[in-house]
C-alpha cells in the first residue's frame, strides 16, 4: 500500500526563549497547521507518532492533547537528531502496513540556549557513559580533545581531515554557509533571513577551526508536522491534487566501517548516509538524474560537503569543487536546501525532519513563493543524527 503526505506545518523555527510559549504550544500551531492543508480533522487520525530529544517522558501526548483527546495511540521517538524522519517513517509504516489510512506525524523541540553537548538529553558531558562515547573516542584518538563546543569539534575534524585527504578549501565550506544563508532570505519560517558573502562568513567567530558560526547550525525552538495517508484515502477524499507520494525510505544505522577507519568523517556518518541513499535508489529505480529538490542535513558546511559524495551527486572528495561550481543551488543541477537548510532555517532536533519533508511538499505543488525550484517533480530528504541514524525519503509529486 502506496503512502502519501497530503499536509504539512511547521512553526517558524526561532532562537530559544524569543517567545513566550511551551512545546505544546508549538504542537498545537504546526499540527493545526498541517491538518488545515490537508482538509482533516483530527478525530480522523488513528496514530501518532510524536518526536523529540529534550522534553520529558510522555510529551507527547501532552503536545497532541492540544489537538483532541481522541484516545488514539501517541508513540513518543527520540533518534537524536534524526529524531523527525524516523516519526515520519514510523508514519509511513504504519500506513503501508495498514495499521492506519491517516497518521499524523509531529516533531518539536524547545532548546536551552548554547551549544549542544555531545549527545543524549544529558548533554554528553561524561563521554564515559554518553551514547556517542564511541564515535568521540575515534576524534580524540586523533585530534586529541579541545575545549570547543563538542559537535562542532567532531564535524570541524571531519573539515580538517577532508582538506588534508582532497584539497578542500575554507572558502568552499563558507560556500555552503554563503548558499544556505541566501536560500533563506525566502523563507519566512527561517530563523535566520540575512545573506552573507563567503568572505564574511570566513570572517565570522570560529566555533572550531575552520569552522565559523555561520557555519553552524544554531540551537532553535520550533515544530513542523506531517498527515501522512493510504491511496484509498487520497481517493475517497479527494485529496489527489495535494498528494505528494513517499516512493521510498530508508533508515540505516552505524556499521563497522563507521569506525574502522578511525576518521571522523566516517564516524559522524559517511557510510550510513551513503547506504540510506543506496537503499532508496534500490528500491524507487530513480537516480540521482532524477531528482530535482533536496534538502539535507546540514548541521555543520562539511556535512554537506560530505552528504553530496554519500548521496551521488558527485565523487568522493569532489564536493568542495561541486558547491563551488554553483550546480547546487538555483540555476545549477540540483537545489539543495532552498529552505536554508538547519544552518539558516534552524535546528529544533525533533522537528528537522519533518520540516525538511514539509519543505519539499510545498515546492512538489509548486507552492513555495519566491524560493519555488522551477518544475520540481522529485525530492530527497537527508536527516542523520550522531551516534547514530540516517533517513533518507524519496518523494513525488
Amino acid at each position: 500500500m502506496k503512502a502519501y503526505i497530503v499536509g504539512v506545518g511547521m512553526t517558524k523555527f526561532e532562537k530559544p526563549e524569543t517567545r513566550d510559549w511551551q512545546y505544546w504550544d508549538m504542537a498545537r500551531e504546526a499540527g493545526s497547521a498541517a491538518l488545515a492543508d490537508a482538509g482533516v480533522r483530527y478525530e480522523q487520525v488513528q496514530q501518532v507518532p510524536v518526536g523529540y530529544c529534550f522534553q520529558a517522558s510522555t510529551a507527547g501526548q501532552r503536545a497532541v492533547y492540544e489537538l483532541g483527546l481522541t484516545g488514539v495511540p501517541v508513540y513518543n521517538v527520540n533518534n537524536n537528531c534524526a529524531t523527525g524522519s524516523t516519526a515520519l517513517m514510523m508514519a509511513r509504516q504504519f500506513v503501508e502496513g495498514g495499521i492506519g489510512d491517516c497518521v499524523l506525524a509531529l516533531g518539536f523541540e524547545k532548546m536551552a540556549r548554547g551549544a549542544l553537548g555531545g549527545g543524549g538529553s544529558d548533554g554528553g558531558a561524561d563521554f564515559r557513559t554518553s551514547p556517542v562515547a564511541r564515535h568521540y573516542g575515534i576524534m580524540a584518538a586523533a585530534h586529541g580533545f579541545e575545549m570547543s563546543p563538542p559537535t562542532a569539534q567532531i564535524f570541524g575534524n571531519a573539515a580538517r581531515e577532508h582538506m588534508d585527504r582532497y584539497g578542500t578549501t575554507e572558502a568552499q565550506l563558507a560556500a555552503v554557509g554563503a548558499k544556505n544563508h541566501r536560500h533563506s532570505v525566502n523563507n519566512p519560517y527561517a530563523q535566520f533571513q540575512d545573506a552573507y558573502t563567503v568572505d564574511e562568513i570566513l570572517a565570522a567567530r570560529t566555533i572550531h577551526r575552520p569552522l565559523t558560526k555561520l557555519q553552524c547550525s544554531p540551537t532553535s525552538d520550533g515544530a513542523a508536522a506531517a498527515v501522512v495517508v493510504s491511496e484509498r484515502f487520497v481517493e475517497s477524499h479527494g485529496l489527489g491534487d495535494r498528494a505528494v507520494e513517499i516512493v521510498a525510505q530508508a533508515m540505516t544505522t552505524d556499521t563497522g566501517e563507521s569506525f574502522a577507519s578511525g576518521t571522523c568523517i566516517d564516524a559522524v556518518g559517511r557510510p550510513m548516509s551513503r547506504a540510506a541513499a543506496q537503499q532508496v535508489y534500490d528500491t524507487s529505480g530513480l537516480s540521482t538524474a532524477d531528482l530535482d529538490v533536496i534538502e539535507l542535513h546540514d548541521c555543520f558546511s562539511i556535512n554537506e560537503l560530505l552528504t553530496y559524495e554519500a548521496l551521488g551527486l558527485c565523487g568522493e572528495g569532489e564536493s568542495g569543487k561541486l558547491v563551488e561550481s554553483g550546480a547546487t543551488t538555483y540555476g545549477g543541477r540540483w537545489v539543495v536546501n532552498p529552505s536554508g537548510g538547519l544552518i539558516s532555517k534552524g535546528h529544533p532536533l525533533g522537528a528537522t525532519g519533518i520540516a525538511q519533508a514539509a519543505e519539499l511538499t510545498w515546492q512538489l505543488r509548486g507552492e513555495a513563493g519566491p524560493r519555488q525550484v522551477a518544475d520540481a517533480r522529485v525530492g530527497l530528504a537527508h536527516n542523520i543524527g550522531l551516534g547514530g541514524a540516517a533517513v533518507v525519503t524519496l518523494l513525488r509529486r
